[in-house]
């Protein structure tokens, strides 16, 4: 509250007064809190209530013998008390923020919340101190790796327990840089002579931390944030908030805390920092925000970096001090997080082992693997599956892994050269990596696919067609019927091929029955059951084919077919070493017969044998030589420039490349080629990266956003690995393209910057692709392998 310049005011005023739509009146104001509106949680056990209702000033609750005018206004509210020696104008900041109340439960007493839904609770409760150090040393869970290294890690302290362990190791002689590894806002309360720990907790789960906040927002900035509403619930409420202490049994809860002035609380870096004023030994001090799950961003790995390359008793120099500094890290309760900074710090092989008093990372693995296994009918937990809940508790426990493996590889190349290469740029140098962690989860996907182009009839194969003028042809999943009819038109003898290079593009699960495809179902919680909808039964097979088996029946009547079974990932671009087993099983076929026929098939015909057949095109071309292109046509369409494939990371590639340009337009008019009999299917790989994009906008739920987004960033990444491919034939020609795509991609292509770009992906033209995780590589290339299949078995 800040004081209103009101001049003097009559005491024994007792009129109302009209003036610029205030209203002032000598009679006392009962001034209450707005009656209950729909629970913001929807349930009894939370009932919380807006507190503002036609008036902001309602939020103010004033007894009425003290309150003699209340004047409300579009400025702010003010209180004349009766002996007109105080005047309160509530200030503008308060009441934007539209303050809520709410309880636990019905038996406990109603108070604010912070940011209109969480709870107070202290940070720390005395069962997490596992190893007992509170006590003596001030901090829950102290602890030195094993061996002479000066790294240590601690739970949450409070003001008086992070002075208490500075001291400590100020009388050991040695220098401290201390780092912070949480990343949920902690404010610090003053309570019996010390200020104590408390963080903000959503009802629903009150041990649990608020994490995956917005990422524009500093968390120090949130604290500040938290600061000011505590301070202002207490002004309204004779100075005092509450907190919760006992969230097991709540005796005696909610707790008083008395608050007077912004100063009776601290923030993180208040806390943190003013020691360096009177603590020579204590130097620097760091906030480096880690996840509690999973691996940290690859900018978190080169902001730790940048901590080591700051520190001056950390030089990296000839004349660089012997005795290194004590590095100590702080999460909630010492654990999590502060280990895995204590392996960071370590940088040295044996860190794991070092570092495992409380918590091994490889150890963890097996236990959420185990437990995985162990779950016989799955099960729900709080509206989760408990499958899900374990698998993704694996998976993170192995990514935090992977990392610190990717990371020592970092330090073991990086550190002799000083760091010239952060983290990021050397991740984007080994994108590999990315693909190796994109791997980690392999299940299966189906997909059945209608007949668009009306070729059944006449071939027995769905959506067959063929490239104008040249031997290439694309398929849906051919029956063995439908394999014989394209066999038979393909070496008729209008057509003469006597050598037919067959690749079999899906990665899915595939076997033909009774004459028919079949893939599996993904809501089938048992494999491959096929189940008759009107009588719930098995459906008996006379005859049962893998694609394999498909083939072979048609070998001995057709002695140059090759088949083979090439993989794509469906929607997202095909991986560095697709094309070059696309590419070699091309060359193998036109060393044989240079006029072999190439046929192509995935589920439907469509996305991955698009892709595929481009890349023969422009094999064929590299071959054969380029056609004559025609002169771009102006086009006057919504949408023309994003229809030509001109997005601004595109255009980007294209300046990096040599003849950008030309490599462009070359993989442009292949599209072109092979789309034209395409129409009936209204897919174009380019045109369909804009049209799946602007769905977005009329996406239902956030989760159907997200679908569509990251569809349209794979079909986008999908033609910059076009013209990526297409580069590499014109470059590597002269040597025959005796490097792989691969290794291209890896010694020539990520030195120019390449999967830069590539970790940047977005639609800059609309939005900031920083907003998005999908943008990263890292993210990207794990969705396209998180499939919607029950997990079953074991964890490999």
């Amino acid at each position: 509250m800040t004081r209103a310049p009101l001049g003097r005011w009559n005491e024994q005023l007792n009129v109302s007064l009209w003036s610029m739509g205030t209203t002032a009146s000598a009679a006392p104001q009962p001034v209450s809190v707005a009656s209950p509106l729909e629970s913001v949680h929807g349930n009894a056990m939370a009932d919380s209530k807006q507190s503002l209702c036609m008036s902001p000033f309602q939020t103010v609750n004033i007894h009425n013998n003290k309150a003699k005018s209340i004047i409300t206004n579009k400025v702010a509210p003010v209180v004349i008390t009766y002996n007109c020696r105080q005047e309160f104008q509530i200030h503008d900041d308060i009441l934007k923020t539209n303050y809520k109340v709410g309880r636990i439960s019905d038996t406990l007493p109603e108070h604010y919340l912070v940011q209109g839904e969480y709870f107070m609770v202290q940070d720390v409760y005395s069962k997490a101190d596992v190893l007992n150090t509170t006590g003596s040393y001030g901090v829950p869970n102290f602890r030195q790796v094993k061996g002479s290294y000066p790294l240590y890690g601690m739970g949450q302290p409070s003001l008086t327990g992070f002075k208490q362990v500075l001291q400590r190791l100020q009388a050991q002689g040695q220098e401290v840089i201390f780092v912070c590894v949480r990343e949920e806002p902690v404010v610090f309360l003053h309570k019996d002579n010390d200020f104590v720990p408390y963080t903000p907790r959503r009802k629903e789960n009150l041990h649990e931390n608020l994490h995956d906040l917005e990422k524009e927002e500093r968390v120090e900035s949130l604290e500040l944030t938290i600061r000011k509403e505590l301070h202002d619930f207490a002004k309204l409420n004779e100075n005092v908030f509450y907190v919760y202490n006992d969230i097991e049994f709540f005796k005696d809860e909610p707790q008083k805390i008395s608050i007077t002035c912004e100063e009776d609380i601290h923030v993180t870096e208040e806390v943190y920092k003013r020691p360096m004023f009177t603590m020579p030994a204590y130097r620097l001090y760091y906030r480096l925000p880690l996840p509690t799950e999973g691996a940290p961003l690859e900018e978190d790995f080169d902001a730790f970096v940048n901590i080591l390359r700051e520190s001056p008793s950390l030089s990296l120099g000839p004349g660089a001090s012997q005795k290194l500094p004590a590095l100590l890290f702080s999460c909630q309760v010492g654990v999590g997080r502060t280990n895995l900074a204590m392996i960071l710090g370590t940088l040295v092989d044996q860190a794991i082992a070092l570092c495992s008093e409380m918590h091994n990372i490889k150890e963890a693995i097996y236990e959420n693997k185990s437990k995985l296994e162990g779950i016989g009918e799955d099960y729900q937990i709080q509206g989760s599956s408990t499958k899900d809940y374990f698998l993704n508790r694996t998976m993170q426990s192995l990514e935090r892994y992977f990392y610190l493996i990717a990371f020592n590889a970092y330090l073991h190349e990086q550190y002799p050269l000083a760091f010239v290469s952060n983290f990021s740029q050397w991740m984007c140098c080994h994108a590999w990596l990315y693909r190796l962690l994109a791997c980690m989860d392999l299940s299966e996907l189906s997909y059945l696919a209608p007949d668009v182009l009306s070729t059944v009839k006449e071939m027995k194969a769905v959506n067959f067609r063929r490239v104008p003028k040249m031997p290439v042809y694309g398929v849906a999943q051919p029956t063995s019927e439908a394999t014989g009819a394209v066999l038979a038109h393909l070496t008729d003898e209008k057509r003469k091929h006597t050598h037919v290079l067959w690749v079999n593009l899906q990665e899915e699960l595939v076997l033909e029955g009774n004459g028919q495809i079949f893939a599996e179902i993904l809501q089938a919680q048992k494999w491959l059951e096929v189940i008759l909808e009107q009588e719930k039964q098995m459906k008996m097979f006379k005859t049962c084919l893998t694609v394999q088996e498909i083939f072979n029946q048609h070998k001995s009547s057709h002695q140059g077919l090759v088949c083979k079974r090439i993989p794509l990932p469906d929607c997202s671009a095909p991986r560095e070493e697709d094309f070059d087993k696309l590419l070699e099983g091309m060359k193998s076929s036109l060393a044989e017969d240079s006029h072999s026929a190439f046929v192509f098939n995935c589920s439907n015909g469509k996305g991955r044998t698009t892709t595929a057949m481009v890349v023969a095109v422009l094999t064929l071309w590299h071959f054969n030589g380029f056609p004559e292109f025609a002169e771009d046509e102006i086009v006057s369409v919504p949408d023309a420039k994003y229809t030509k494939g001109e997005f601004e990371i595109v255009m980007q590639l294209v300046r990096l490349l040599p003849d950008g340009h030309r490599m462009k337009r070359e993989v442009d008019t292949a599209l072109d080629t092979v789309s034209e009999t395409m129409t009936p299917m209204h897919y174009h790989l380019r045109e369909i990266i804009i049209c799946t994009y602007r769905q977005i906008k009329s996406g239902k739920t956030e989760k159907e956003c997200q679908q569509l987004l990251l569809k349209s960033l794979q079909y986008l990444e999908r033609y910059i690995y076009l013209i990526l491919f297409n580069t590499y034939l014109h470059l590597e020609k002269k040597d025959s393209w005796q490097r792989s795509f691969t290794l291209w991609m890896e010694q020539v292509a990520a030195r120019a910057g390449v999967y830069d770009i590539l970790n940047q992906l977005g639609f800059s033209e609309f939005e900031n692709p920083r907003d998005t995780p999908l943008a990263r590589l890292r993210c990207r290339w794990q969705q396209q392998n998180i499939l919607s299949l029950p997990f079953r078995g074991e964890f490999i």
